[in-house]
């Protein structure tokens, strides 16, 4: 099936816009935007679309005529607040030509990895589809620190992606997609049209350079198309930095296609498939791993080893003793809780723990397995 026509027949869609794109020599690109929305008039009226944009610390930058390279947290969060105010102004003068209306979105890392926002996140964003207002998302710089930030609008379109449910997720950027070197030093680099499994030879074709503007290379996108592809969404990633992309994707048809072999989920599942703060993991022996499969919980006799620090309520990775990831779900107990009654029935958990617990680590309604 041609690119295109695979965009066409996605209901709902999530865009990221990288900052080469939006951002020509400090300015807002005006006139790439106006063509990209012509593009959207053409081929995706009738679909719902999400944008998620970067550009406002670039911008904000120019506005504040901020010279030095060297700049701290704060800086940079005062060059969000001022390059937010273009960005939207930008966006609206654009969209409004073609009478459409669009809304911003500003989220943090929180907004996403807390279930209950990510739900509230979530409901915002249905109702301005509901109301044919196309919504623009933007990480909230403004507010958000180092240690809880995505880093990168590539991972944060493919989480926005999740919690909307989205069938199609769309990275445009500088390049016609992965190669299996880098073209900009190799010749002979060939684009990788179709990915159907990512793993560590995917991971080695991805570059991690970025542009003058933005925060990510090829290797935040190919972690976005894994994230996207836990729950079932597929990935496109394809050049951008042309006037009327979809156009020229329909003449060339270049890109790179990662499909993901997962069935789409819904509510916990979906959420969990697409969590990003992990913070430890369980390995587990063969018997539990069967007994995952089946359908029952995690129970502490199949559990052979804790790894990291992790408490009560957070999300965990389980894995089996090779190390190879089976998926994930939230822990009823601490970690070290979790040493004490590793290999142990059930049965001895109020002896050990010194109190009536539950059966089982993690719950089968708070466990997602992925289907590879």
């Amino acid at each position: 099936m041609k690119k295109l026509q695979l965009i066409k027949n996605a209901k709902k869609i999530v865009i990221k816009i990288g900052s080469s794109l939006l951002i020509d020599n400090g300015k807002f690109n005006y006139k790439w935007l106006k063509s990209f929305v012509e593009d959207l008039d053409s081929f995706l009226n009738k679909t719902q679309i999400i944008i998620v944009a970067s550009g406002a610390v670039s911008l904000g930058k120019s506005y504040l005529k901020f010279n030095t390279h060297e700049v701290n947290l704060n800086i940079k969060q005062a060059f969000a607040a001022c390059g937010q105010i273009f960005l939207m102004n930008n966006f609206i003068k654009v969209f409004e030509e073609k009478k459409k209306k669009v809304a911003q979105i500003l989220l943090t890392f929180a907004d996403t990895e807390d279930r209950r926002r990510s739900l509230n996140s979530r409901e915002t964003i249905k109702s301005l589809l509901l109301s044919n207002v196309i919504p623009i998302i933007n990480e909230n710089d403004t507010v958000a620190t180092d240690e809880l930030k995505f880093g990168d609008n590539d991972r944060l379109a493919a989480r926005v992606a999740q919690i909307v449910e989205a069938d199609l997720l769309l990275l445009l950027t500088d390049v016609e997609g992965l190669y299996n070197k880098n073209p900009k030093h190799h010749g002979d680099a060939k684009l990788v049209e179709k990915v159907t499994k990512i793993d560590s030879q995917i991971y080695k074709m991805a570059s991690s350079q970025t542009n003058s503007y933005g925060s990510g290379g090829m290797l935040t996108k190919i972690q976005a198309a894994e994230i996207a592809g836990s729950y079932g969404c597929n990935t496109l990633i394809f050049q951008g930095n042309i006037e009327n992309p979809l156009k020229n994707l329909k003449k060339n048809d270049k890109g790179s296609l990662f499909i993901s072999s997962e069935k789409k989920k819904k509510g916990m599942k979906n959420w969990l498939a697409g969590s990003i703060n992990i913070s430890g993991a369980l390995e587990i022996d063969n018997g539990a791993i069967d007994a995952l499969k089946n359908g029952a919980s995690l129970l502490p006799s199949g559990i052979q080893r804790v790894l990291g620090k992790f408490s009560k309520g957070d999300i965990i990775e389980i894995k089996d003793y090779n190390g190879k990831k089976l998926g994930k779900g939230i822990s009823y107990y601490d970690a070290n809780e979790v040493e004490m009654i590793k290999g142990k029935k059930s049965a001895l958990i109020k002896k050990t723990l010194g109190y009536e617990g539950r059966e089982e680590v993690i719950h089968r309604d708070y466990l997602y397995l992925s289907e590879r």
